[in-house]
């Protein structure tokens, strides 16, 4: 028997109207049982076998159906594997395998998150979770675009998938992972399903989540509108100070159109809901809260010790265990138009080839595009109908059956229009911008036609939704060998919308917006558009050849920290909702002094990574300079203030006492006593409100008579006195006692099992605390969501420093390790030198690999 969901899920649980996109989930008591049992078996030595059973096999040889031809894979002390095979499909049929033999779980779980089927493995409270993955619909869009692969690219994920399955061929259960024993509490009967091509392309939707970018602030404006002037909804997202911070490509290069390069083209546990559907996606996949952003920059030979170029990369995001990331060499033995692959780099468990890194040729980097690729619809209803330029059109509907462990399937309707799925009824956000619609006009060219009657819903439409070729482009990217081959690769590269960095061993540093940019219509996408009056539909993309790109500029270097791509005079909008830049003013300000002092070295670049300023600490040093408060120990922190060097250091009292202010000072003004918060999403945001308030002192935000406080003074000498307060409870009563480190560390947490609320379960799979430093809009990004405690959630996931005249030279680190196995020496041996914002070396040549070589598996075709 099933039971029937019409339209959209709407049993889902009640959502508040502000989500936090949170990482807690759990499992029910009984799961209690694994964990003491596992824990008391591994203390008393008899449970090692059971608890490595499903370590990887890394010596020796193994025999397996489907290779052609003798394939090494050779692992270093990190476990780093560098896999060397004579055809494509043999090297990325042993990627499969080896991803598999480290990091299965990982992707068994991520494919059943982008699939919609989390119910399957855990049950009932899943199901809003579900409802909500299936109606975007990323599984189909993922099948359409393994369709429509050419030949060769779909030949690689086959061969992918075909590696995957060979190692699954004789394994199940905690054979494969720890995690498959305690799953098999409840749901005994969960069968693992062979690997496809849909699932590792799904992946790359659920990155594009994890990076979507303003869809957040786009909610927030529309739930505010109804309470707040335009002139308030100003003042609180105020527009990218393009006076103050820099911009990416300040002068567009005049580059010859991309060409397709040759090379290229051979080339049921039952687990507690989060607080709403999307807070659970985020928490499954990656939350954009504070933080996701990302670092890269590239200096030109000019201004370095070798004469050669330097990038440096340390994307941020959500922190996870094990990390997003997967090091990993892939070489063709003999390097030819047939198999064009010598790349090592950063791959996403799941997906061959490898995302972010260099070949012998080339090196590349990633940041957060934060253009505006996503937008909101108000859709007018008739029954099954919408309105559309004055005609009701059919609503496009389809069921889709989802299956409970444990319990009923249940059918569910989704809806949508010409703009994409209704998605309001979801959660309580979109069910308040339904039931309240405020439409946005900012920029509008034309006043929408009257609102028709009718029932309102909320329809989104993101370039994530629609087929795209990133699953071909970063097999492009692996192969290119120039800035051609470089923007060829950028073109077919949609999603997620990434800035992309260059260098090459020729000596040229260059820069490309990739991927599919939407031209508006009459609106500007800032806020929920009319869905009835097609003026304010898309238009098309941005033509390639119009996007921003840089090529050698004249400053000999290229910085992109999440800030405006371009001036205000660039022809197309691109968005509102730029980070505002303090990363990357502070990035250009360290990279001009270290190019003044000369020359930049790959230490220096590292250095730069580390750094750990904090631009809102500078404001605050200022803003407090005069503030007495006669109160003893709020004066005495204060003094610290004053004596601070705005380094938000791990040993660092002063930066404690600072971080605390200003999340107080943040909840004080925007927050506690208002009628309707105002969400405190951003810190790059909030630093500019902050900062333009502090040069506003009769504004009215410096007021709220609900916590007692009238008038600047006021504002800031209670939030001096609360922070006090706060850091006396967690820390105790001596200000040089307190240290930012210990109140912001990370716990590494498992991203299934790791937030069960039972401590044993917990203990086999988490990891930390771990003290570190940083913090929000620093170069060291290590954010934290303001209100919820200063622990790390957000984190720069990897780091590197590639050196373009010696590529043995570079350096690399990730979050984790290598494995995905709890208790393997591999799980978390990366974490304190990413805990000190170091690297290790990153051997790449042949000779360099074979010194690092600690452990070398040979696979051979079984027949």
């Amino acid at each position: 028997m099933s039971k029937t969901v019409p339209a959209v899920v709407g049993d889902a649980p009640e959502a508040p109207t502000r989500p936090r996109l949170g990482r807690r989930i759990g499992l029910i008591a009984y799961s209690v049982l694994v964990g003491i049992v596992v824990l008391a078996l591994v203390a008393a030595g008899v449970g090692v076998w059971f608890v490595n059973r499903s370590f990887p096999e890394t010596e020796g040889t193994v025999a397996l159906d489907g290779l052609s031809g003798t394939v090494t894979v050779q692992r270093s002390q990190l476990g780093i594997p560098t896999i060397t095979a004579s055809s494509t499909d043999d090297l990325f049929f042993a990627q499969g395998y080896v991803h598999a033999q480290d990091r299965f779980w990982e992707m068994d779980f991520r494919r059943h998150v982008t699939s919609g089927r989390l119910a399957e493995l855990f049950g009932q409270s899943q199901v809003g979770t579900d409802a909500f993955l299936r109606t975007l619909g990323w599984r189909e869009i993922a099948e359409q675009e393994v369709a429509a692969l050419d030949e060769t690219t779909l030949s690689y994920y086959q061969a992918y998938a075909d590696g995957v399955n060979a190692y699954l061929a004789d394994r199940d259960g905690a054979d494969i992972s720890l995690e498959y024993a305690v799953l098999g509490l409840q749901n005994a009967d969960y069968e693992i399903e062979p690997w496809t091509p849909a699932d590792s392309v799904a992946w790359l939707k659920a990155m594009a989540w994890d990076l979507r970018s303003n869809i957040e602030t786009e909610t927030e404006r529309a739930l505010l509108a109804t309470s707040y002037t335009d002139e308030q909804l100003l003042e609180l997202y105020p527009p990218y100070p393009f006076d103050e911070n820099p911009v990416i490509v300040p002068e567009i290069t005049d580059v010859p159109a991309a060409t397709e390069p040759a090379q290229a083209a051979a080339g049921g546990i039952r687990w507690t809901e989060v607080s709403d559907v999307v807070s659970a996606v985020s928490t499954l996949i990656g939350d954009a809260g504070e933080g996701i952003g990302s670092n890269s920059w590239v200096v030109a030979g000019d201004y370095t010790d070798t004469g050669m170029p330097l990038l440096a990369n340390d994307p941020h995001l959500g922190a996870s265990l094990p990390s997003v990331w997967y090091q990993a060499g892939l070489r063709c033995a003999v390097v030819s138009d047939a198999c064009p692959f010598d790349v090592a780099g950063f791959s996403f468990s799941g997906v061959p080839g490898i995302i972010i890194g260099h070949n012998a040729s080339i090196a590349w980097g990633f940041t957060n595009l934060t253009t505006d690729v996503v937008d909101l619809y108000i859709e007018k209803l008739d029954g099954e109908q919408y309105w559309r330029d004055g005609e009701l059109v059919d609503l496009d509907t389809r069921t889709e059956t989802l299956k409970v462990a444990g319990g009923e399937d249940v059918e569910l309707t989704i809806r949508s229009t010409v703009h994409g799925p209704i998605i309001s009824g979801l959660t309580a956000d979109f069910d308040a911008i339904a039931a309240d619609p405020v439409v946005g006009t900012a920029g509008a060219t034309v006043t929408p036609t009257a609102e028709p009657e009718g029932e309102s819903a909320v329809s989104i439409q993101w370039t994530a939704l629609q087929p795209g070729t990133t699953a071909t482009a970063i097999f492009e990217l692996n192969a290119a060998t120039d800035f051609t081959g470089f923007r060829a690769a950028a073109e077919k590269f949609v999603v997620p919308a990434q800035n992309l960095i260059y260098a090459d061993v020729t000596g040229n540093i260059g820069y490309q917006t990739p991927g599919q940019l939407p031209i508006r219509g009459a609106g500007d996408g800032s806020m929920p558009q009319p869905g009835w009056d097609s003026a304010y539909d898309w238009q098309g993309y941005i033509p390639f050849a119009d996007l921003p790109v840089a090529y050698n500029p004249d400053e000999g270097y290229i910085v992109t920290a999440n800030n405006a791509i371009v001036d205000q005079n660039y022809p197309y909008f691109l968005t509102r909702d730029w980070d505002y830049g303090w990363r990357a003013a502070r990035i250009d300000e360290l990279l001009q002094r270290a190019i003044a002092e000369g020359p930049v070295t790959a230490e220096v670049m590292r250095g730069i990574q580390a750094d750990n300023q904090s631009e809102i600490g500078k404001t605050l040093i200022t803003a407090f300079e005069n503030l007495r408060t006669g109160d003893e120990a709020t004066d005495a922190a204060l003094d610290l203030l004053r004596q601070w060097d705005a380094q938000n250091d791990a040993d660092s009292s002063a930066a404690a006492f600072a971080n605390v202010v200003w999340d107080e000072l943040a909840h004080n003004l925007f927050t506690r006593g208002r009628s309707t918060p105002v969400p405190l999403t951003s810190q790059s945001r909030q630093f500019l409100v902050v900062q333009n308030l502090l040069a506003d002192p009769s504004s009215a935000w410096w007021t709220n008579t609900e916590i007692g406080v009238s008038g600047q003074r006021e504002m800031l000498e209670a939030s001096a006195r609360s922070a006090t307060e706060i850091l006396t409870t967690a820390q105790g009563s001596n200000p040089l006692q307190w240290r930012w480190g210990t109140l912001h560390a990370i716990t590494l947490t498992h991203e299934t099992f790791g937030t069960s609320g039972i401590a044993p379960i917990e203990a086999l799979f988490n990891r930390g605390p771990f003290p570190v430093g940083g913090g929000s809009s620093v170069v060291n990004a290590t954010g934290w969501p303001l209100g919820e405690g200063f622990a790390t959630t957000t984190v720069p996931s990897m780091r590197m420093v590639v050196d373009l005249s010696d590529f043995d030279a570079s350096g690399w680190n990730h979050l984790t390790g290598a494995s995905g196995h709890a208790f393997h020496k591999n799980y978390t041996d990366q974490t304190a030198t990413w805990q000190a914002a170091g690297l290790t070396p990153w051997a790449f040549s042949r000779d360099a690999v074979t010194a690092a070589t600690e452990h070398t598996l040979t696979l051979e075709p079984a027949n």
